[in-house]
C-alpha cells in the first residue's frame, strides 16, 4: 500500500495546520504527522486525504475531519500505555492515531460491513488494537473496565449511563451530544459518583445508535 514521500509531506503540512487550529499535545501531532491517512479513504477521495474534511466510508458513515480527530485526542489527556475504549471505529482512522499515541486502544464498530472492512485494513497496515469488538457501543465493554478514557465518535443523543460507569476514576469521556448538531463533551469522573462537565462547542457527527447491522 503506497505511502510515499508524496503522502509524507502533505502530512506534516496537515500537522501545521492542526497547530495552527489550536492543538498543541505532542503526541497527538506526530500521530496526525504518522497516520497514513489516504489509505483510510476510498481511493476516489484519495487526493483529498489531508485536507481538514470529513469523507464518507460506507454504511452511511463517514471519516472524521482530522481536525475533529485531533481536538478528541488531545482532550482525552491520555499517557503513553493508559487504557482507552473508543466507540465508532468506523474506517480506523481515529484508532490508528490513538495508537501511535502509544494507548492500549479497545474499540467497538456496530456496522459489520465496516467491522471487516478496517480489520483488514488494520492487519494490513499492522495495526493492533488490544481488542476489535464488533458490537454495541452503548453497552462499551464492561469485562474489560475500568478505562482511563472513552472516546465517542458519532453524535449521542445524550450521554449513556453504562460509559460513565467504565471510567476509572480520574478518567475522561469524551463524547459529541445533540442531535442534528452536537456538542463536544468532557466528562471527568472524580469519585464514584461524582462527574465534571465541561463543553467545547458545535461539531457534527452520524448518530450514535445501538445495537448491531
Amino acid at each position: 500500500m503506497k505511502d510515499d514521500f508524496i503522502h509524507k509531506g502533505k502530512r506534516r503540512h496537515l500537522m501545521q495546520l492542526m497547530k495552527e487550529k489550536g492543538i498543541c499535545d505532542n503526541a497527538v501531532l506526530e500521530a496526525i504527522n504518522k497516520v497514513p491517512r489516504h489509505l483510510f479513504l476510498d481511493s476516489s477521495f484519495m487526493e483529498h486525504a489531508y485536507q481538514n474534511k470529513a469523507f464518507p466510508i460506507g454504511a452511511d458513515q463517514t471519516i472524521s475531519h482530522p481536525y475533529t480527530v485531533a481536538f478528541q485526542s488531545e482532550l482525552l489527556q491520555a499517557q503513553a500505555g493508559d487504557k482507552v475504549l473508543e466507540i465508532g471505529t468506523g474506517s480506523g482512522y481515529q484508532c490508528a492515531v490513538l495508537l501511535e499515541m502509544k494507548l492500549q486502544v479497545y474499540t467497538i464498530e456496530r456496522q459489520n460491513e465496516l467491522f471487516k472492512k478496517t480489520s483488514t485494513l488494520f492487519r494490513k497496515l499492522r495495526y493492533r488494537p488490544r481488542k476489535f469488538v464488533f458490537g454495541d457501543g452503548y453497552l462499551g465493554l464492561p469485562d474489560e473496565a475500568p478505562f482511563d478514557g472513552i472516546i465517542v465518535t458519532c453524535g449521542a443523543p445524550e450521554i449513556p449511563q453504562s460509559l460513565l460507569g467504565q471510567l476509572k476514576i480520574g478518567g475522561r469521556l469524551v463524547i459529541p451530544v445533540g442531535q442534528d448538531e452536537q456538542i463536544m463533551t468532557l466528562i471527568v469522573r472524580e469519585s464514584e459518583t461524582d462527574y465534571r462537565k465541561t463543553t467545547y462547542g458545535e461539531f457534527r457527527f452520524v448518530p450514535f445508535l445501538g445495537g448491531k447491522q
